[in-house]
């Protein structure tokens, strides 16, 4: 009995230790992902074109104003997208929900390594700039958690090199992680919002929350 209970002690010892170092591990992820949020942020805010209209509602071309034919591939026209991205960091834009107190950098790409430190755009769909619908995936335990208190109605704002954009959100769903239907494009140029789902569940998340946004159409000059 005294050897089990000994036995029993350490165990207990070690899942304390083991919780400690999981604690303190995530803790110095979370201050080192905040911290390339703000560098990555202040970068490329500084390379952003001039909003054209104080109203925060508008769709702003790109500083030259030019344009470009439709493009081959049946998306809408306008300047090209970026050959690169920005600086090699992989910023695409930055996201903004100002009710929620959401402001992070979206890079490009949905694998771990960009999840962990900001918000993703999935590399198969449109870019903002671009008809479609243009989806951005984020930890549900991370920027996103936010998402659990969006409300239809609420505006969203996607700023990129290629002008400021504002969506406002029509419909949240819960779906199954294999339902592709949320990708799919609609009337006009949309924006989805995706993370694990349910909130608060320990582990990999059975489903998936889905926010879906309309693009507002352009302030008139």
């Amino acid at each position: 009995m005294a050897g089990s209970s000994i036995a029993l002690r350490w165990i207990e010892r070690l899942l304390v230790a083991v919780g400690v170092v999981c604690l303190g591990y995530y803790g110095y992820m979370s201050v080192e992902a905040r911290q390339f949020q703000r560098e990555q942020a202040a970068t490329f805010e500084s390379l952003l074109p001039p909003a054209e209209s104080a109203s925060g509602r508008e769709v702003t071309q790109a500083s030259s104003g030019e344009t470009s034919p439709g493009r081959p591939d049946g998306r809408a026209g306008g300047r090209a997208a970026p050959s690169a991205p920005v600086a090699g960091s992989g910023v695409l834009a930055l996201l903004d929900i100002p009710r929620l107190d959401i402001s992070t950098p979206v890079l490009s790409g949905d694998d771990d390594a960009t999840l962990d430190v900001a918000v993703g755009h999935l590399p198969d769909t449109p870019k903002p700039w671009e008809s479609g619908n243009s989806a951005f995936a984020a930890h549900r335990d991370g920027l996103f958690r936010p998402l659990r208190n969006i409300r239809v109605g609420d505006e969203v704002r996607v700023r990129t090199l290629e002008g400021h954009f504002t969506y406002r959100v029509r419909e949240t769903k819960i779906v199954l992680p294999t339902d592709l239907s949320v990708l799919e494009p609609g009337e006009g140029p949309t924006l989805t919002l995706i993370t694990c789902y349910p909130f608060n569940f320990v582990g990999n998340a059975p489903k998936r929350f889905v926010v879906h946004a309309d693009r507002l159409p352009a302030d008139p000059q």
